[in-house]
């Protein structure tokens, strides 16, 4: 089985992370998935794409075989800042800067891993729990193809249900207004996300992620490999050819947001007028330039709106 490689020892001593309270998930795993959107208006346009995806705990990443490594690989400078020591230590950062701490609860995060070093994630998703095992909050990492990312803070209810404002532009056929609409429900023996965009009382995108979760050995790794080769690869084949279908359908693209560089989900000190650590703030998001572009195609069509 692809075991889970323990977290790296702190430089001083700290409390371990203790997620024995809570009724975790089986970890590594891996997700037959199947994408699908909707779109609409102002036309109507719609697809499916069957993928896989990792759910991981962030402080036990996946201990590759030598053998397949180049089929999954999980760098820290595809995530936060792209900076930080570890992807944990990125999470941890950017929220401290909104006024959140998990005091080494654990993290389940979704996402691509790195395929032949390539990836590509339209949307990451971190459950961040306390060390009671209680989900205190879930990130949301979008990247878009202006080769920028930003991070919604989001407060599910008990149904995993989630709002927040949009701001930030990923499909340069849609504007940036309206707000997310979106069911995040814990991964366990299946995946069920869902994000829509509602825009003055209409609701013209919804996307959907649905999959079954396969324990992740190197013989479900190949299997998944295999039937989707190079998979991230594919993810922005598809992002290139529904952005030339939408074009060559009359669909127009919005002016881009002038905003100087690539954006990042910052770090660092929490802003002024920021909650106080441990506190609990309403739904945020937050974004910072940062110099370091993600190199990733531009201007196509992204997974979400």
């Amino acid at each position: 089985m692809v075991s889970p490689r323990p977290a790296a020892a702190p430089a001083s001593p700290a409390p371990a992370p203790d997620h024995a309270a809570g009724a975790p998930a089986v970890v590594p795993a891996l997700y037959d998935c199947v994408v699908a959107h909707a779109r609409t208006a102002p036309i109507r346009h719609a697809f499916r794409h069957r993928t896989y995806m990792w759910l991981v705990d962030l402080d036990a990443l996946p201990r590759i075989p030598r053998a397949l490594r180049p089929l999954a690989r999980f760098d820290t400078r595809d995530h936060f800042t792209g900076t930080a020591p570890g992807i944990r230590e990125g999470l941890d950062a950017y929220l401290a800067t909104r006024g959140v701490r998990l005091d080494g609860g654990r993290v389940l995060m979704l996402a691509h891993a790195r395929v032949l070093g390539y990836v590509f994630n339209p949307l990451t998703l971190y459950w961040c729990h306390d060390r009671s095992g209680a989900l205190v909050c879930v990130v949301a990492e979008v990247h878009n193809t202006y080769r920028q990312r930003h991070c919604y803070l989001l407060r599910p209810d008990a149904t995993g249900r989630a709002e927040v404002a949009k701001d930030f532009p990923v499909s340069p056929f849609f504007p940036v207004d309206g707000h997310y609409r979106m069911r995040l429900p814990e991964p366990g023996e299946r995946l069920d996300v869902t994000v829509q965009l509602e825009r003055d009382g209409q609701r013209p995108f919804t996307a959907t992620l649905r999959g079954r979760r396969r324990p992740a050995t190197p013989a479900a790794l190949l299997r998944a490999a295999s039937g989707h080769p190079w998979s991230t690869a594919a993810v922005t084949a598809g992002i290139r050819h529904h952005g030339i279908r939408l074009l060559l359908r009359g669909l127009p693209l919005q002016p881009r947001p002038d905003r100087p560089g690539p954006l990042r989900c910052p770090a660092g000190a929490a802003p002024a007028g920021a909650a106080p650590a441990g506190a609990a703030p309403a739904p945020a998001s937050a974004h910072a330039p940062d110099p370091a572009p993600v190199p990733v195609p531009v201007r196509q069509e992204g997974i979400a709106p």
